[in-house]
């Protein structure tokens, strides 16, 4: 009986976090831009009170964005007498300049892109893919609904580049930067993904370039950090799990067809990635100087990184399915698992893979 085509490697799983579409974000409160836009420009002080006081009423049953608009024109136009006043004696450039500012950071959702890498927070409904019109930070110790991994900005000048272009973008770097964050994949639960919030065809218009990328989950919430990167880890656990990455990655990058008869060519080429990526890793846990309880075993585990890589090299040349499968057979023999486990003790490291639980 033939073996599976390439089962899960267990030296080092991939990162379960596949991308899922982008929560949609909530939508602009009209009102509240009429507020704004009133109070902005001097009209009548009521008008732009009472549009802003009904806009905060409809956000805070709707969940759409606008607060940050509706409570500055409604501000706005409560002293609008006054400040227009100020605004023709003198000081016009600073005054307009300050409140396109607060327009633009209105545009750009407020809450929901200000948090920084790191941070935990909660949504107003609960749930990912819940308008998210306002984000509370909270401690990462307490339950929360998701986790920052990071945050960046997307190029500015160029026109809107399509939802399926900004998809993509916004996806590989978002996972870069969760690699980045959780450096221990056997850490994450397998029920943790990655999500992001991103700019659409209509906030893009209002200058809006943000991208902020989280752990959380489908269903559930999080409790305590899942943050393992050189601000949390020593030295050794860093170079550990750097040296791992680096097969990690190669593996994870297996073809799509899922028999090997299907693509031969396709598992030829990963099998040289990964005997690359194994000559990485094994040169990486050479040249660290590793403390006394961690040595022996991760040069075990160096050893049969190499042992692993022969067999790699050969089902890179493999003229076949079948010995294709017999070289993957023989490579997996030399997963180093065990080795493996017994590294990841000697360091401090998670030495078995977290479990999804959808109750957490």
């Amino acid at each position: 009986m033939q073996p599976p085509p390439y089962p899960p490697y267990p030296h080092q799983p991939a990162l379960p976090n596949a991308l899922p579409p982008a929560p949609r974000r909530a939508p602009l409160n009209g009102l509240a831009v009429a507020a704004l836009v009133t109070g902005l420009l001097c009209m009548v002080p009521v008008v732009g009170v009472v549009l802003g006081a009904i806009a905060l009423v409809q956000i805070g049953r709707t969940g759409a964005r606008g607060k940050g608009m509706a409570v500055t024109g409604l501000v706005l136009s409560a002293v609008g007498t006054l400040l227009c006043t100020l605004v023709l004696v003198g000081g016009v450039g600073a005054f307009v300049e300050g409140f396109k500012e607060g327009a633009r950071e209105g545009a750009r959702d407020g809450g929901a892109f200000s948090l920084r890498r790191g941070e935990c927070f909660d949504t107003p409904g609960g749930g990912l893919r819940a308008p998210a019109a306002d984000m509370d930070t909270v401690p990462c110790a307490r339950r929360h609904t998701a986790e920052v991994v990071g945050t960046f900005r997307l190029p500015g000048s160029q026109a809107y580049p399509g939802d399926a272009a900004l998809r993509d973008r916004v996806e590989e770097r978002c996972q870069r930067l969760a690699d980045g964050y959780a450096m221990d994949a056997w850490a994450v639960p397998a029920d943790v993904k990655v999500y992001y919030y991103a700019p659409d065809r209509e906030t893009w218009k209002l200058g809006d370039r943000e991208v902020t990328c989280v752990f959380g989950k489908e269903k559930g919430t999080l409790e305590g950090s899942l943050r393992q990167d050189a601000s949390t880890l020593d030295a050794h656990q860093v170079a550990y799990l750097e040296a791992a990455n680096a097969l990690n990655e190669a593996m994870a990058a297996g073809p799509e067809e899922e028999y090997v008869e299907d693509d031969l060519e396709g598992y030829r080429k990963w099998a040289g990635e990964v005997t690359v990526a194994l000559a990485v890793e094994a040169r990486a846990l050479q040249a660290h100087d590793w403390p006394a309880g961690a040595a022996e075993p991760v040069a075990a585990l160096a050893a049969e990184a190499g042992k692993a890589r022969a067999h790699w090299a050969k089902a890179a040349e493999a003229k076949d399915a079948d010995a294709y499968y017999e070289y993957y057979e023989d490579a997996d023999a030399h997963s180093g698992h065990g080795e493996a486990v017994r590294a990841r003790e000697a360091l401090g490291l998670a030495t078995t893979v977290a479990a999804a639980n959808p109750s957490v």
